[in-house]
């Protein structure tokens, strides 16, 4: 069993930073891919960024490419999200996931990680 805990969510203003931090207990982050995800008021939740184990290869999706940096994931069990630039359309619930198979071309479907977080809120003001 994993249990995910982010943190570091909160309010800024547009062009803003902000980093976000998921903390794992139980079986250590290096057997897992991790991933972000966010969902917005009245949208479906969608891929943000995932690495794979041991603090691995990255992916992003790209509304986030070259914004936003996936770290972590290594002995520290801990994964990181530091959001550059941000952008008003940023504004969401945050999730961290973890998924035992590491098959990483299935990083942005939700359906394949096995554990969250309770998510963490984002505001980007305008």
């Amino acid at each position: 069993q994993v249990q995910l805990v982010e943190s570091g969510g909160g309010l800024v203003q547009a062009g803003g930073s902000l980093r976000l931090s998921c903390a794992a207990s139980g079986r250590t982050f290096h057997s897992y891919v991790m991933g972000w995800f966010r969902q917005a008021p009245g949208k479906e939740r969608e891929p943000v960024a995932a690495i794979g184990r041991s603090g691995g290869s990255t992916y992003y999706a790209d509304s986030v490419k070259g914004r936003f940096t996936i770290s972590g994931g290594n002995a520290k069990n801990t994964v990181y999200l530091q959001m550059n630039s941000l952008k008003p359309e940023d504004t969401a619930i945050y999730y961290c996931a973890a998924k035992v198979d590491i098959t990483m071309s299935t990083w942005k479907a939700g359906t394949e990680y096995d554990y969250w977080g309770q998510g963490t809120q984002v505001a980007v003001s305008s």
